[in-house]
């Protein structure tokens, strides 16, 4: 009984810490300079489910340009399986009646498409192993 009661506590501190964290990265996220504001989406980028739903309503609200930019930027920086959804909200955000919303999408949707395609030509010329292998001569053996 003691054991459940001291992991109920422990989980209710871990989530107030982390509800605090997210809302100080999101008043970051709100900031003017552009560096603050990129540097918390990155960290909320991070942060799975919970960062892409910050993300996504500050790209679809009513907020700043930086905060937008930044925003698309945290979306374009998702790993794994939340890289698939930051995408849709992306493309999603095509649609968008805001300028500013439709110009940070289609950035941030054009730096993804050349990402993958730069690290798909990289990955190829190391799995064929076929390098060009080219003989140097000395100068002496050159007038021999």
């Amino acid at each position: 009984m003691k054991l459940e009661e001291q992991q109920n506590k422990t989980k209710r501190k871990t989530d107030e810490e982390s509800i605090k964290a997210l809302k100080e990265m999101t008043k970051k996220l709100c900031s003017n300079d552009i560096t603050i504001a990129r540097l918390a989406a990155f960290n909320l980028s991070w942060m799975q489910e919970d960062g892409l739903a910050i993300l996504t309503n500050i790209l679809n609200g009513d907020f700043t340009r930086t905060s937008k930019k930044a925003a698309a930027y945290g979306l374009r920086s998702m790993k794994g399986r939340m890289r698939k959804l930051a995408a849709e909200v992306l493309q999603k955000g095509l649609k968008s009646r805001d300028r500013t919303t439709k110009a940070a999408c289609i950035k941030a949707l054009s730096l993804m498409s050349k990402g993958t395609s730069k690290e798909d030509s990289d990955n190829k010329n190391q799995t064929t192993g076929k390098f060009k292998i080219q003989e140097i001569q000395k100068k002496d053996q050159t007038e021999e």
